[in-house]
């Protein structure tokens, strides 16, 4: 086996290495950057053009609905 300065030095290995981790990782200036990138890839900002084709498309939705219920 080995000694307690061995023994000592791996449990100060042990017991640093998740904390040096967590706090590396944890830092927000690393991970800020690609956090805001991939938010707008997956939720782009709205278009006015696209609002407008939306709502749109809602107003004849709905008058297809009145339709139909008118006609039963």
């Amino acid at each position: 086996m080995g000694n307690w300065k061995l023994e000592v030095g791996r449990m100060a290995m042990y017991t640093s290495f998740p904390v040096i981790l967590f706090f590396y990782f944890n830092q927000p200036k690393y991970f800020e950057e690609w956090v805001t990138k991939t938010k707008r890839q997956i939720f782009p900002p709205e278009k006015p053009q696209d609002r407008e084709a939306i709502q749109k498309l809602i107003q004849d939705m709905r008058k297809k609905q009145m339709k139909a219920l008118e006609g039963e």
